[in-house]
């Protein structure tokens, strides 16, 4: 069974310090975060920025802050951006973090409701005008997949030539309006995707880590991170990014699953090392 890749979501757009203080906003946290998720196993870092109050931003400059920080710290590391920022930002906001040139960054592959009135549209011209724009700048999309319609949408743009080269899917599961975080569920998701392709699992809240297992246990990979799950255990909060990543990396070797470096990472998935 080949290493384990394991990402770490270190902050996303939604979650905030009142849910979790460790949740990172500025540069420095952002950084601080990156490194001890890194130095705990992460291969790659899958950054989210914020404004120093916490207000999510897609702002190009910010990113760009934000990476070279990270790598000054962290030189090896993968670092996977999101395009899609939040809810409500056009898509060339979204788009920003693409011209920094990073070796990988999300595409998100359908439309999916967040609860009450949020909605994260990303049409059928969305998603071929993203990938577009991704695969101009020679960057692996990781192919974001909140259900099994999503993964039916990327096999279409396969077919059709707008999605190319190497899949490496991310089953986002256990969000309100997604697909939920069963085992039946990744089952069914991990056995829709082409042979040669990769994925990853993100379960979102108690679902984080169940769903690790299974795909630690299954030849698959890993994501984590405060983005996704605030909580360690049951009613204790996670002390970063750290615990997280330390608690797959404990699974992991349950599995006898090596944990992959950022250059083994990168044989994996196809990049260049």
């Amino acid at each position: 069974m080949e290493k384990l890749i394991i990402t770490c979501a270190i902050t996303g757009a939604e979650v905030t310090k009142e849910d979790n203080s460790y949740v990172p906003y500025t540069i420095d946290e952002v950084t601080r975060e990156a490194y001890e998720a890194y130095n705990a196993g992460a291969s790659i870092i899958h950054l989210h920025v914020r404004n120093d109050d916490g207000t999510p931003t897609q702002n190009g400059k910010r990113f760009d802050e934000a990476i070279k920080a990270i790598k000054e710290r962290c030189p090896d590391v993968i670092i996977q951006p999101s395009t899609g920022g939040a809810v409500g930002m056009s898509n060339d906001d979204r788009l920003q973090p693409i011209y920094l040139n990073p070796e990988m960054c999300t595409l998100d592959c359908g439309s999916v409701n967040f609860g009450g009135d949020e909605v994260f549209i990303n049409s059928e011209n969305d998603i071929k005008y993203f990938a577009e724009k991704i695969y101009e700048k020679g960057i692996l999309p990781e192919l974001e997949c909140f259900g099994k319609m999503h993964i039916d949408q990327v096999l279409r743009l396969y077919k059709k030539g707008f999605i190319k080269g190497h899949l490496h899917f991310s089953f986002v599961l256990g969000i309100p309006g997604g697909m939920t975080g069963e085992e039946r569920d990744f089952i069914f998701l991990k056995e829709s995707i082409p042979s040669g392709s990769t994925y990853s699992v993100a379960g979102v809240g108690r679902f984080e880590f169940k769903l690790a297992e299974l795909s630690i246990k299954y030849g698959g990979h890993v994501r984590v991170g405060l983005e996704d799950n605030i909580f360690i255990s049951k009613g204790v909060k996670a002390e970063g990014n750290k615990a997280l990543v330390e608690e797959v990396v404990r699974i992991a070797k349950l599995y006898k699953r090596e944990i992959a470096s950022p250059d083994e990472a990168r044989k994996i998935l196809g990049l260049k090392v």
